[in-house]
C-alpha cells in the first residue's frame, strides 16, 4: 500500500473582537437624516413664522412631535439594524444603558445645572457610535421623564437634543481604527487614551452649553407677551430675533449650561478610563461587527 499523502491544511475562519463603533448604512444615514430634520424645523420653525401665524396656538403641539418622534426612532433603530445586522445583544445593551441613564438624570434633579447622565451618554456614543447613540440619547430621556415625571410639553425635544448629543460623540475623529475609516487621527490610527478622554471632555462641555441653548428655542418664541428685550417678536427679521435669542440664552439658562459642562469633564476625565474600558469590553464581547479572519495550521 502506498503512504497517505498528507492532505494540505486548510486555514480556519476565526471572528477577531474589536471594540468597534456600530458602523452607518445608507439607511441609517437616510433615517437619522430624515429625523433630524424633523427636529430642526420643530425647534426653529417660529424664526420664520409670520406676525398673523397665530403662533401661541401651536405652544400645545409637543403631542404631534412625540407621535412623529416615536416611529421615526424605530425606523432608526431598524434601520441599523438592517445595515449591521444587530442582534439581541445590541438590544439588551441598549437597554441597560438607557435605565443607567435614567437613573443618573435624578441625581442631580437639574440643580443648578449637575446632570450626571450627560458624560455617559457621551462616553457611550463614542463607543457605540452615531446611530445607536442617537437611539439611546432619545430613549434615555423619554425613561428618565417617567421616572422622574418630567413628562410634559419639553419632552420629545429633550429626546432630540440628547439624541443629537449622542450622535455627535460618535462622529468624533479618531473612533474607528477599521482601513475605511475616514475619521482618523493624525498618526493614521484610533485616538485612545489621554487624548481621547480630552477630546471626549472638550465636546460634552461644549455640547452641554449647546443642548441647553437649543432647549431654549422650545419654549422662548411661546414668551413674546412678556414684551422684554428679550422677547421673541412674531414676524420680525431672523436677525433681531436671533439677538433677543442670545441675550435671553446669556440672562437665564447660562447658568445652569455652564456647570452642567463643569460636571461632564470633571466626571469624563475622572471616571472616563474606567467607562470607556466596560463598553469596549462589552462590546467585544458582544462581537458586534465581528470580522472574520483566516488562520493557518498551528506548527
Amino acid at each position: 500500500m502506498s503512504p497517505a499523502v498528507p492532505r494540505p491544511a486548510v486555514p480556519r475562519p476565526t471572528a477577531t473582537r474589536q471594540a468597534r463603533p456600530i458602523r452607518l448604512g445608507p439607511r441609517s444615514v437616510g433615517a437619522l437624516a430624515l429625523v433630524s430634520a424633523v427636529g430642526v424645523v420643530a425647534f426653529g420653525w417660529p424664526l420664520i413664522a409670520g406676525g398673523d401665524s397665530g403662533l401661541s396656538a401651536h405652544a400645545g403641539d409637543a403631542p404631534w412631535l412625540f407621535a412623529a418622534l416615536l416611529p421615526l426612532l424605530l425606523a432608526v433603530a431598524v434601520a441599523t439594524i438592517a445595515d449591521v445586522g444587530l442582534d439581541a445583544k445590541a438590544i439588551a445593551m441598549l437597554g441597560v444603558l438607557a435605565a443607567a441613564g435614567a437613573a443618573l438624570r435624578p441625581l442631580g434633579a437639574g440643580t443648578a445645572g449637575i446632570e450626571p447622565m450627560f458624560f455617559l451618554m457621551v462616553l457611550s456614543g463614542r463607543v457605540l457610535g452615531p446611530g445607536f447613540g442617537f437611539v439611546l440619547g432619545a430613549v434615555s430621556m423619554f425613561a428618565s421623564a417617567l421616572l422622574t415625571g418630567g413628562v410634559g410639553p419639553w419632552m420629545p425635544f429633550q429626546m432630540l437634543s440628547m439624541g443629537w448629543v449622542c450622535m455627535g460623540a460618535g462622529l468624533l475623529p479618531g473612533a474607528d481604527s477599521s482601513p475605511s475609516s475616514r475619521l482618523r487621527s493624525s498618526r493614521g490610527g484610533p485616538i485612545r487614551g489621554r487624548r481621547e478622554l480630552w477630546l471626549l471632555a472638550a465636546y460634552g462641555a461644549v455640547s452641554s452649553v449647546l443642548y441647553g441653548t437649543v432647549m431654549n428655542l422650545q419654549g422662548w418664541p411661546y414668551l413674546g407677551g412678556l414684551a422684554t428685550g428679550v422677547s421673541f417678536v412674531p414676524g420680525d427679521p431672523v436677525g433681531d430675533n436671533l439677538g433677543r435669542f442670545i441675550a435671553y440664552c446669556l440672562a437665564t439658562s447660562l447658568g445652569w449650561d455652564l456647570p452642567r459642562a463643569v460636571v461632564t469633564v470633571l466626571l469624563s476625565l475622572a471616571l472616563g478610563p474606567a467607562v470607556l474600558k466596560a463598553l469596549r469590553r462589552a462590546t467585544r464581547r458582544a462581537a458586534f461587527e465581528a470580522q472574520v479572519t483566516f488562520e493557518g495550521p498551528k506548527a
